[in-house]
């Protein structure tokens, strides 16, 4: 089981559309939610023509990396226990982190593109 903090990119299972099994995948920590829940952030390789997607480059980790060029999904927000967390594979760089919360601030407000696009 993972200590999980906010900006740690941990692998959590998604279950697949049919519930049939789950595949581990990444997800950014955003914040702990209470009673050991954590808000976490949609990771994927594939941006999938979203234009808040936020891409993860190399500059964007303080420690570890991603297997592949991936993107923050600021719109594709979960809670999940920190029984779920299997892994830790990278830490956001504190700038990156900050990036990523204002992205996901900004569609709360209402402003559905991004300045940079990369953090």
């Amino acid at each position: 089981m993972v200590t999980p903090s906010a900006g740690g990119i941990v692998l959590v299972p998604f279950p697949f559309s049919d519930l049939s099994q789950a595949k581990l995948r990444p997800a950014i920590v955003l914040a702990d939610a209470g009673r050991d829940d954590w808000i976490l952030c949609q990771v994927t390789s594939n941006p999938y023509g979203d234009p808040r997607a936020v891409r993860l480059a190399a500059p964007s980790f303080s420690s570890g990396s991603l297997r592949s060029n991936s993107y923050a999904r600021p719109g594709k927000l979960f809670t999940a226990s920190r029984e779920l967390m299997v892994g830790q594979v990278a830490t956001l760089s504190s700038e990156a982190r900050e990036q990523l919360i204002e992205a996901v601030v900004r569609i709360l407000r209402g402003v559905n593109t991004l300045e940079s696009g990369e953090v």
